[in-house]
Protein backbone atom coordinates (compact mmCIF):
# COMPACT_ATOMS: atom_id res chain seq x y z
CA UNK A 1 0.00 0.00 0.00
CA UNK A 2 1.20 2.93 -0.87
CA UNK A 3 1.34 6.54 1.18
CA UNK A 4 -1.10 8.19 -0.60
CA UNK A 5 -3.47 4.78 -0.63
CA UNK A 6 -2.91 5.07 3.30
CA UNK A 7 -3.50 8.88 3.49
CA UNK A 8 -7.21 8.07 1.60
CA UNK A 9 -7.77 4.97 3.92
CA UNK A 10 -7.64 6.96 7.33
CA UNK A 11 -9.82 9.89 5.33
CA UNK A 12 -12.21 7.81 4.46
CA UNK A 13 -12.59 6.31 7.83
CA UNK A 14 -12.33 9.22 9.65
CA UNK A 15 -15.04 11.02 6.83
CA UNK A 16 -17.30 7.75 7.77
CA UNK A 17 -17.03 8.20 11.44
CA UNK A 18 -18.06 11.69 10.93
CA UNK A 19 -20.70 10.45 8.75
CA UNK A 20 -22.45 7.78 11.30
CA UNK A 21 -22.24 11.53 13.72
CA UNK A 22 -24.61 12.93 11.91
CA UNK A 23 -27.85 13.67 13.81
CA UNK A 24 -29.94 11.97 10.69
CA UNK A 25 -27.57 8.60 11.10
CA UNK A 26 -28.25 8.87 14.84
CA UNK A 27 -25.76 10.75 16.73
CA UNK A 28 -26.19 11.59 19.79
CA UNK A 29 -25.02 15.74 20.91
CA UNK A 30 -24.96 14.49 23.85
CA UNK A 31 -22.26 12.12 23.52
CA UNK A 32 -20.60 13.15 20.28
CA UNK A 33 -18.43 16.10 19.99
CA UNK A 34 -19.46 15.78 15.89
CA UNK A 35 -22.85 15.29 16.79
CA UNK A 36 -22.94 18.45 18.83
CA UNK A 37 -21.06 20.56 16.00
CA UNK A 38 -23.59 19.33 13.88
CA UNK A 39 -26.50 19.32 15.80
CA UNK A 40 -25.63 23.26 16.41
CA UNK A 41 -25.62 23.51 12.99
CA UNK A 42 -23.14 25.53 10.30
CA UNK A 43 -22.56 28.34 12.51
CA UNK A 44 -20.80 26.12 15.33
CA UNK A 45 -18.70 24.55 12.60
CA UNK A 46 -17.68 27.30 10.68
CA UNK A 47 -16.55 29.25 13.64
CA UNK A 48 -14.08 25.99 14.82
CA UNK A 49 -12.28 26.29 11.09
CA UNK A 50 -11.83 29.90 11.83
CA UNK A 51 -10.26 29.12 15.29
CA UNK A 52 -8.45 26.62 14.02
CA UNK A 53 -7.14 28.31 11.21
CA UNK A 54 -6.03 30.87 13.20
CA UNK A 55 -4.53 28.67 15.88
CA UNK A 56 -2.65 27.23 12.47
CA UNK A 57 -1.21 30.41 10.92
CA UNK A 58 -0.18 31.26 14.74
CA UNK A 59 1.71 27.83 15.07
CA UNK A 60 3.67 28.26 11.97
CA UNK A 61 4.32 31.77 12.92
CA UNK A 62 5.84 30.11 15.97
CA UNK A 63 7.85 27.99 14.02
CA UNK A 64 9.71 30.69 12.20
CA UNK A 65 10.95 32.04 15.97
CA UNK A 66 12.02 27.97 17.51
CA UNK A 67 8.78 26.95 17.61
CA UNK A 68 7.41 23.21 18.06
CA UNK A 69 6.58 22.12 14.57
CA UNK A 70 4.16 19.33 16.70
CA UNK A 71 2.32 21.87 17.43
CA UNK A 72 1.72 23.13 13.73
CA UNK A 73 1.05 19.67 12.78
CA UNK A 74 -2.03 19.19 15.98
CA UNK A 75 -3.49 22.62 14.73
CA UNK A 76 -3.62 21.66 10.91
CA UNK A 77 -4.83 18.23 12.30
CA UNK A 78 -7.94 20.36 13.97
CA UNK A 79 -8.25 22.19 10.78
CA UNK A 80 -8.59 19.42 8.60
CA UNK A 81 -11.16 17.77 11.08
CA UNK A 82 -13.39 20.66 11.16
CA UNK A 83 -13.12 21.16 7.56
CA UNK A 84 -14.00 17.25 7.34
CA UNK A 85 -17.40 17.94 9.81
CA UNK A 86 -18.42 21.02 7.04
CA UNK A 87 -17.81 18.93 4.12
CA UNK A 88 -19.90 16.46 5.49
CA UNK A 89 -22.57 18.43 6.54
CA UNK A 90 -22.41 19.30 2.41
CA UNK A 91 -22.82 15.95 1.29
CA UNK A 92 -19.29 16.09 0.15
CA UNK A 93 -15.82 14.16 1.25
CA UNK A 94 -12.08 14.29 1.02
CA UNK A 95 -12.07 12.52 -2.00
CA UNK A 96 -13.92 15.48 -3.33
CA UNK A 97 -11.55 17.74 -2.23
CA UNK A 98 -8.58 15.27 -3.56
CA UNK A 99 -10.15 15.57 -7.43
CA UNK A 100 -10.25 19.42 -7.01
CA UNK A 101 -6.23 19.00 -6.13
CA UNK A 102 -6.19 16.59 -9.19
CA UNK A 103 -7.51 18.28 -11.25
CA UNK A 104 -5.38 21.66 -10.59
CA UNK A 105 -2.13 19.49 -11.06
CA UNK A 106 -0.04 21.01 -13.68
CA UNK A 107 -1.81 24.17 -13.38
CA UNK A 108 0.49 27.25 -11.75
CA UNK A 109 -1.09 28.66 -9.14
CA UNK A 110 -1.23 32.13 -11.10
CA UNK A 111 -2.98 30.56 -14.23
CA UNK A 112 -5.54 28.24 -11.55
CA UNK A 113 -6.32 31.70 -9.50
CA UNK A 114 -6.58 33.11 -13.36
CA UNK A 115 -8.75 30.81 -14.55
CA UNK A 116 -10.84 30.85 -11.21
CA UNK A 117 -11.45 34.59 -11.77
CA UNK A 118 -12.76 34.41 -15.51
CA UNK A 119 -15.05 32.00 -14.51
CA UNK A 120 -16.31 34.26 -11.69
CA UNK A 121 -16.91 36.77 -13.97
CA UNK A 122 -18.70 35.07 -16.56
CA UNK A 123 -20.98 33.30 -14.55
CA UNK A 124 -21.68 37.38 -12.59
CA UNK A 125 -22.56 38.20 -16.48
Amino acid sequence: MSSTDSLDHHLERLAAVIESRKPAHGGDPDKSYVARLLHKGPDAFLKKIGEEATEAVMAAKDCDHGGDPAKLVGEVADLWFHSMIALAHYGLSPADVVAELVRREGLSGLEEKALRKAQAREAGD
